[in-house]
């Protein structure tokens, strides 16, 4: 499916189907080009922001490939985000592009919040907690969004720009 890279498009709020289809699943797929290649990895993420775009949180060491990846100034990621064992005609999910960046200080204490609130097992095993308080909180800010929405109709999508 096309892209509307270069489109004109009016500065909205992302809406509402975009924001529920993101509280709808829990697992990202990112995507990134390293001096290797192309690489992707799926993580957990929890969604939150209240301004017009939504901010995904998710935890991975600054150690990992993806980590140093992420790091990098001017990195952008691509990401997805879909329920596995749809059928194709009720197919729904998510595509997307922005930034990430590692949280610190009142912004990963605000963000850890968010994450603990949408995985609760978390605080419940304290060796689990332990490990993840000591890796990294990453945000990642949008600037793209596509739903997809088979259900609605073959090829039926929305799209949002920051």
């Amino acid at each position: 499916m096309g892209d509307t890279e270069g489109a004109q498009v009016a500065a909205v709020d992302c809406p509402d189907g975009i924001r529920q289809a993101l509280g709808a699943h829990s697992t990202m797929t990112l995507a990134y080009v390293d001096e290797d290649g192309p690489q992707a990895c799926a993580v957990l993420y929890a969604v939150g922001g209240g301004g017009r775009g939504p901010v995904l949180y998710f935890v991975t060491a600054l150690t990992t490939r993806h980590g140093r990846a992420f790091g990098e100034s001017g990195a952008r990621v691509a990401f997805t985000a879909q329920r596995d064992g749809q059928e194709w005609s009720g197919l729904t999910g998510l595509q997307g592009r922005g930034r990430c960046r590692p949280l610190a200080g009142a912004e990963r204490a605000a963000g850890w919040r968010v994450y603990t609130e949408r995985f609760p097992f978390v605080g419940e095993s304290e060796r689990l907690r332990a490990a993840l308080e000591r890796t990294a909180l990453w945000e990642l800010r949008p600037d793209w969004l596509r739903l997809i929405d088979n259900g609605r109709g073959f090829g039926h999508k929305e799209e949002w720009r920051a």
